[in-house]
């Protein structure tokens, strides 16, 4: 019997790229498994928002009593993590009889280390006796190994330029990659506000039923609490998500709408509702850490959701210096994400990731370096997040800030000991 450690190596060996776009393989093994779900799915596709989406859907569902599962990708530190049951990262005992079914089908058919680990996921998730399946597309839409399942109901979060080789070089290519997800007749939930026309346009050409935001479905309120309605349904006074940031509240209007559109099926209360808004969690979106020097963890790595991160970080006040923890894959136009980041950024600690597809720190330094218009800014390199972690904190005074961003990958590689909670060096011991 293997280990999930060894079925991953396996995966890794078994295909030359990476990334290999369409269903037909995925589909042929699904098929050989007998691959189907016996509840509601919900799947969400976009470029930023879609870990939160599925958090707050899974918060909410789990309040109202439903047995969920959550498919979700990458991971921030162990493999468990891609998939949650009833809100906790599977064991791995629970996973290996799936790998191996779909070593078992799969016969002469090259997966991809992604293909192949999301229909072990998925057929464990089937065989869970669950109400309700959320599944979150890894990349794109279309032609991604999650869209061999049917939805129920589709979610596409906001859409923005990432993964331009694959998807296309601008929000309408991109746009329609996403709406590759929706179904006839079934509700497409678009939670952007400005969605691309492709993604409406397909959306009316297949015949789904399309929630768009402003229009099926709305949002209104202050600074304490925030009302939605849509399509019959109104709900007031809730408090705003648990997890941080302005553009939460984009998010957490999409969901209701999903969830409005399948309250036939999978009814919640408002009560239900409330709670589930004010206990989702989600590590490193815009995660604050408490400590002196505060930490923020934020797994932005495209200029879209960097500008949410830099609005975010302008919203949390004043702070003397922020040092930038930050590594970055290869295909990233970090261009907009030092011009966004910059005013905010007093000192860099830039740092290679454990991927061939990472960019290197001496190369992002020098890209910075190229740009940079301030004279009193500074930057460092170095071999792993954790080392440009503890040279930000051994620079930082006990009332800075330490931002790590720029991938899972950067994320991850401070959280793999647990969550840091800093103590700057020349913080004076309390008496």
């Amino acid at each position: 019997m293997k280990s999930l450690s060894d079925w991953l190596a396996h995966c890794e060996q078994l295909h030359a790229k990476n990334i290999e776009l369409g269903l037909e393989r995925v589909r042929q093994v699904a098929q050989r498994l007998g691959l189907a779900f016996a509840c509601p799915v919900i799947t969400v596709a976009g470029t930023n928002g879609k870990g939160s989406t599925c958090a707050m859907l899974e918060s909410i569902l789990q309040s109202a009593g439903y047995k969920t599962a959550v498919y979700s990708s990458p991971h921030l530190v162990h493999f468990e993590e891609r998939l949650r049951l009833a809100g906790q990262p599977a064991e791995a005992e629970v996973l290996l009889p799936h790998f191996e079914a779909v070593e078992l089908a799969r016969g002469e058919v090259t997966l991809t280390y992604f293909e192949f680990t999301t229909l072990a996921i998925l057929r464990c998730m089937a065989a869970q006796g669950l109400d309700v399946a959320i599944l979150e597309v890894g990349l794109g839409g279309r032609l991604d190994a999650v869209n061999i399942i049917d939805a129920d109901c589709s979610v596409i979060t906001s859409i923005d330029l990432d993964h331009m080789d694959f998807l296309g070089p601008d929000r309408e290519s991109i746009g329609r990659e996403k709406a590759g997800i929706a179904r006839a007749g079934r509700p497409l939930i678009v939670s952007d506000p400005v969605p691309p026309a492709s993604v409406l346009s397909y959306a009316q050409e297949i015949g789904a039923d399309v929630w768009r935001h402003g229009q099926d479905f709305n949002v209104s309120g202050d600074k304490q609490q925030w009302n939605w309605a849509g399509r019959g349904r109104r709900y007031s006074g809730l408090a705003y998500p648990a997890l941080r940031g302005a553009n939460q509240l984009v998010n957490a209007a999409g969901v209701l709408a999903a969830l409005t559109a399948l309250r036939q099926r999978l009814p919640v209360t408002a009560q239900a509702i409330r709670i589930g808004l004010a206990s989702v969690e989600l590590p490193g979106r815009f995660q604050i850490v408490p400590g002196e020097p505060a930490l923020v963890l934020d797994v932005a790595h495209n200029p879209h959701a960097v500008a949410a991160l830099a609005e975010n970080l302008d919203a949390m006040g004043f702070y003397p210096a922020t040092h930038g923890v930050f590594g970055v894959m290869a295909d990233k136009d970090v261009g907009p994400i030092f011009a966004r980041m910059g005013p905010l950024v007093d000192h860099w600690h830039f740092c290679d990731l454990p991927t061939p597809r990472a960019a290197r720190a001496s190369d992002l330094q020098a890209l910075w370096q190229a740009q940079n218009k301030r004279r009193d800014a500074s930057s460092s390199v170095h071999a792993t997040p954790q080392e440009a972690l503890d040279s930000a904190v051994a620079a930082a005074a006990p009332t800075d800030r330490i931002v790590v961003f720029g991938s899972f990958f950067t994320v991850g590689g401070v959280l793999e000991h647990g969550t840091p909670r800093l103590r700057a060096r020349h913080l004076s011991p309390r008496v």
